[in-house]
């Protein structure tokens, strides 16, 4: 969009897209997402997760005897939101990924993926994160990475800027 314009409506808010540099610093600032998968009926299910951000994939964990383990082993088709709520950057931007899951339990995935979790969940208390990457390290725990295939990014500090231009123009 030509910053200069106005705008009339918000019909169309691709316009106000994440910039590359925002959106590895939401990624980097944030360490939620909510995992989003289809049960065996087909229908969407979300839960909260704690994540790393790893050479572009997602990686998250939970215990298999969990539903969503069984679901995307029957189909990898999954999707994770993550918002700046909460975060070092404030409210209104957000990204959703589109992408595909494989289920971890390998030694070598475990070995680095339980401290990279627990400091990213305790950065200011590494006695902290060596407990609960100790607790992470049950018998049934499995890893998700998640890579993604598409994105949808919103930046509301863009719209913002957007409204404010046309308002300006309007009065």
């Amino acid at each position: 969009m030509d910053e200069s314009n106005e705008i009339q409506d918000y019909e169309d808010v691709t316009l106000y897209g994440l910039d590359d540099n925002v959106e590895a610093e939401l990624l980097d600032a944030q360490n939620e997402l909510t995992f989003i998968w289809s049960n065996k009926e087909g229908w969407p299910v979300g839960v909260i997760m704690s994540y790393v951000y790893r050479e572009g994939r997602f990686w998250c964990t939970a215990s298999s005897q969990r539903k969503r383990v069984a679901a995307v082993r029957r189909d990898p088709r999954v999707c994770v939101a993550i918002t700046s709520k909460g975060s070092r950057m404030g409210a209104n931007k957000a990204v959703t990924y589109k992408g595909l899951v494989t289920v971890r339990d390998d030694p070598e995935t475990k070995q680095w993926f339980y401290p990279a979790l627990a400091a990213a969940i305790n950065p200011d208390d590494p006695a902290r994160a060596e407990r609960f990457a100790r607790f992470l390290d049950s018998p049934r725990r499995v890893i998700f990475e998640i890579v993604p295939q598409d994105r949808i990014a919103y930046d509301g500090a863009k719209m913002r800027a957007a409204t404010n231009r046309s308002a300006a123009f309007l009065a």
